[in-house]
């Protein structure tokens, strides 16, 4: 039996080194936790509302540092070489977590109470994997049953949607060729199947009899071309894998949305995909999905007007695949704000009658809550004027929307009072360096950099505040937990005078960098770059990068957990979330200073049980014992109060997820990053294995 020895640590009492031994005292006291029935985790985020939310309550504050490793999973063996960015959530059905792992993105069958491998599918896909814009493992699989028959569905890295029997991994002969569908084909656009631009991290959503799927391509701040592949989202039956419905997320001639885009250029887009997961209301026979921009990220010179659905969250009807309502967040976004995650679907009470809701965490910072059956806000989101840029040929949107409520949970745009202030020297620095950019409130555009005004700070950066992971719901208090990072980006506009790199005759860039054709792994085609200027002797760090003496630029924290109240549209409370990173803490400037936990930045989401918040660390830090790894934490879920850590030998890189198996509950996460491969942990509270 692995056992955690408790040790004092900076931040409170947490478990910090594995030994091997026995412990009979707490493993009575395990035993007499109350226990219950099995239960089950069948979707990715618990269920097709989002909530990553459990009931369960037997690993709760009072033992919480106890918790140990009950098993752990590498995925060394699974792929040609070893993975590192390792995302995945797993199911748990009768007593089997299932989930999609190693470079290859293999699927997996685990036992759920011992970490035994049980099965495994692999679909070998040769130069269409090597091109694909989605690497890696992914976020994880799909389950569905009648009652009768269960199966497993995932997207391969080639784009393609397997069915797997989920008792045996051997792909359904029922569904689509020999258990496999092609999504490069039935798609509405002709595409070369090894070259075109789409692939997908996101699991299929499975409500009803359907499966949903949606589309990613290859970042778009220095776009190769304007035709790129056009992400539209398709339903399929999951018996048989044929196509119900497709929906265009970039309108065709005659259909609604096609005249918010000016001069036809919805003819010529592409993107506009649902790279985020979805969620689905069967009640209501609706899927939600979250749509990116068109190209480009922060060029909108070809997709003038407000361009739907461009960064719109858009209901459509699960059989049909028919728009019943949509809400754009960002009008002709240049930010790159496309919607990360799924929406949360919660019922909440307001004005004394429950509604049924959605809530959407953004890249902004911003929680949008909308009735989820018409799309109307809860709270009134306003129109207000916003700044226009001066990019040659951009076109900009006049207003955008600003909620009322709930406000915002991390720092949008900057001001002066934003900046590192924990010495007066370094707060002088970080006034100087600002005064090289342009800044302002969010929304404040993009401009043509050019020394002396490099580009725009934008807060949240590039990659958001809150991205991929999400949030999660308690549905006792009606409270939402998001993490959020606060982490700026310099966006500048450079003129683009090499047609083979990008059509685009402007695009991200600073002023004297490099835009040039750089060949990814296995690519067949290059894949455009940017090349930051080299900094002069003496000038201090190039352009582009945001710190001061090597500390980040912005005030902490860098990483926070927000508490967000939908009985009130109110912040509940606010933690900094991630202990101090050992630059800062051990920064010769900062010596002698006493800084509270700073928190960081990171891609996290938070797991909500009966009475925790539980959420592991983004990034490695070295302990007063030498010890460099990272926590899994835990807070009383009503006052953000921290209730106990336990030591992760790398950092929370997949959501982790609960269940109850053999009277034990356990909780699941992903880990990895840094020189440490991909691993799944289990933990659980001490007592008879």
């Amino acid at each position: 039996m692995l056992k955690m020895t408790r040790r004092r640590l900076l931040g409170g009492t947490v478990a910090v080194a594995a030994t091997i031994g026995t412990a009979p005292v707490r493993r009575a006291m395990a035993q007499e936790q109350p226990g219950g029935p099995d239960t089950e985790w069948r979707h990715y985020a618990a269920d097709q509302a989002n909530t990553r939310y459990s009931p369960l309550d037997q690993i709760n504050a009072d033992n919480f540092s106890d918790l140990q490793v009950a098993w752990s999973f590498k995925t060394d063996i699974l792929g040609a070489r070893k993975e590192y960015q390792f995302e995945p959530t797993p199911l748990l059905v009768k007593g089997r977590l299932f989930l999609t792992a190693g470079s290859r993105r293999d699927c997996v069958a685990v036992d759920a109470a011992t970490g035994e491998l049980l099965w495994m599918f692999r679909k070998d896909e040769g130069q269409r994997a090597l091109n694909s814009p989605r690497q890696l493992s992914g976020h994880g699989c799909s389950y569905w049953t009648d009652g009768k028959q269960e199966r497993i569905l995932f997207v391969t890295i080639g784009y393609q949607l397997v069915s797997l029997d989920a008792a045996t991994g051997i792909p359904d002969p029922a569904f689509g060729v020999n258990g496999v569908v092609d999504l490069k084909k039935d798609f509405d656009q002709e595409l070369d199947p090894e070259t075109a631009d789409v692939g997908l991290h996101a699991t299929p959503l499975v409500a009803r009899d359907t499966v949903v799927v949606g589309a990613a391509h290859t970042a778009g701040d220095v776009p190769a071309v304007r035709k790129n592949v056009k992400g539209y989202v398709r339903g399929f039956d999951v018996r048989t894998g044929k196509r119900k419905w497709i929906f265009h997320t970039i309108p065709k001639k005659g259909e609604y949305g096609y005249d918010s885009w000016l001069n036809g250029d919805a003819d010529e887009a592409g993107n506009g995909g649902v790279w985020a997961e979805m969620s689905a209301d069967e009640e209501l026979g609706l899927v939600y999905v979250p749509v990116e921009l068109p190209t480009g990220d922060e060029m909108g010179m070809f997709r003038r007007g407000n361009a739907l659905f461009g960064e719109s969250l858009v209901a459509l009807d699960l059989e049909t695949g028919v728009r019943r309502w949509h809400y754009q967040l960002v009008h002709h976004g240049l930010w790159d704000r496309d919607i990360p995650c799924a929406p949360i679907l919660c019922d909440i009470p307001v004005n004394g009658r429950t509604v049924k809701a959605l809530a959407q965490p953004t890249k902004q910072c911003f929680l949008y809550v909308l009735d989820r059956t018409n799309g109307q806000p809860i709270w009134p989101i306003v129109e207000r004027p916003v700044e226009a840029g001066d990019v040659p040929g951009e076109w900009y949107a006049k207003t955008q929307p600003f909620p009322t409520k709930p406000p915002a949970y991390d720092v949008q745009g900057i001001g002066m009072d934003d900046l590192i202030d924990f010495t007066p020297e370094l707060r002088k620095q970080a006034v100087e360096l600002v005064k090289q950019y342009k800044i302002g409130p969010l929304y404040t555009p993009p401009v043509v950099s050019k020394p002396g005004r490099w580009g725009t700070i934008s807060v949240p950066g590039i990659q958001g505040g809150t991205n991929w992971p999400g949030g999660c719901y308690d549905p006792e208090s009606h409270t939402v937990f998001v993490y959020s990072k606060t982490q700026p980006s310099v966006i500048g506009i450079i003129p683009n005078d090499d047609p083979s790199v990008s059509e685009f005759p402007h695009v991200h860039g600073i002023a004297g960098s490099e835009v040039r054709p750089q060949v990814a792994m296995g690519a067949a085609a290059p894949t455009p770059f940017m090349r930051p200027p080299a900094a002069k002797p003496g000038s201090g760090p190039p352009p582009g990068f945001l710190t001061v003496q090597g500390l980040p630029l912005l005030k902490p924290p860098y990483g926070r957990i927000t508490a967000i109240d939908l009985s009130k549209g109110d912040l509940k409370w606010q933690v900094a979330h991630g202990e101090t990173p050992d630059n800062v803490r051990n920064h010769p400037a900062l010596k002698g200073l006493k800084i509270p936990r700073t928190g960081r930045a990171g891609n996290l989401g938070p797991l909500c049980t009966k009475s925790l918040v539980i959420c592991g660390e983004a990034g490695f830090y070295t302990n007063e014992y030498g010890i460099r790894g990272a926590m899994l934490r835990a807070y009383d879920k009503a006052t953000g109060e921290e209730k106990g850590a336990v030591y992760m030998p790398a950092p929370q890189s997949g959501s982790p997820m609960t269940y109850m198996l053999n009277n034990r509950q356990y909780i699941v996460v992903a880990i990895g990053g840094g020189n440490y491969s991909a691993e799944l942990v289990a933990f659980r509270l001490p007592g008879v294995a």
